[in-house]
């Protein structure tokens, strides 16, 4: 797709190596919503315009076929890329109006990656930070303990860090959480820095559980 000049304008702009997500948000704030807009930065197929396009998509657009459009394209970036942005479209757009809450609450069996890893990730961020989890936490955490081993990484991290939720602010599931991390052993030998927070289970839930204590 040939960009208009204020698409060519912007696009400029963004493209250079300094540009941040906090100087797409005030460039994104500055037009609002902009579908036309939105599709020629998405048709450049570069990764910082991607970001500006996913955060002035009008959502009254984003229909499942429209979705799947998208994330047949983000499927094309990189892996960090990748994850990015369909995170960042999950963030700033699903997560926003029912009826896409509604195409996330459908694709835990998806057979796209990155649907399922946004189903998962989604159902973690509802439990995030302590918000009251949905009644849902016994056929999440089943799931998660058959399926995990076998999954994607990219959809295990998300799986991952549901469970880390359900660990740290259900106490009735810490233990299964904490077993499921030392049966499985993943991100056990990943470096962490020192203050940070691990991915493994077992010590991510325990510092976790020890900071809402103080």
């Amino acid at each position: 797709m040939k960009l208009s000049s204020k698409a060519n304008t912007i696009y400029q702009q963004i493209s250079k190596r300094d540009c941040k997500l906090g100087d797409l948000r005030v460039i994104a704030k500055e037009i609002k919503k902009d579908q036309n807009l939105a599709l020629e930065f998405w048709s450049t197929e570069n990764f910082m315009a991607r970001q500006l396009a996913i955060l002035i998509m009008d959502k009254k657009m984003l229909t499942s076929d429209f979705v799947n459009q998208l994330d047949s394209d983000i499927a094309k970036h990189n892996e960090d890329e990748r994850n990015q942005l369909i995170d960042w479209l999950m963030a700033n757009q699903l997560m926003k109006d029912k009826k896409t809450i509604a195409l996330i609450e459908s694709w835990e069996n998806s057979s796209s990656s990155l649907q399922r890893r946004i189903f998962w990730y989604y159902q973690g961020r509802l439990r995030w930070v302590g918000q009251t989890p949905p009644p849902n936490t016994e056929y999440l955490l089943s799931g998660i303990e058959k399926k995990m081993e076998k999954e994607s990484p990219d959809v295990q991290w998300a799986m991952n860090f549901t469970a880390a939720q359900i660990g740290i602010f259900e106490p009735q599931f810490r233990s299964r959480c904490v077993a499921l991390g030392e049966r499985l052993g993943l991100y056990k030998d990943e470096f962490v820095h020192k203050g940070c927070t691990p991915n493994y289970l077992p010590g991510w839930i325990a510092m976790q559980v020890e900071k809402l204590k103080k």
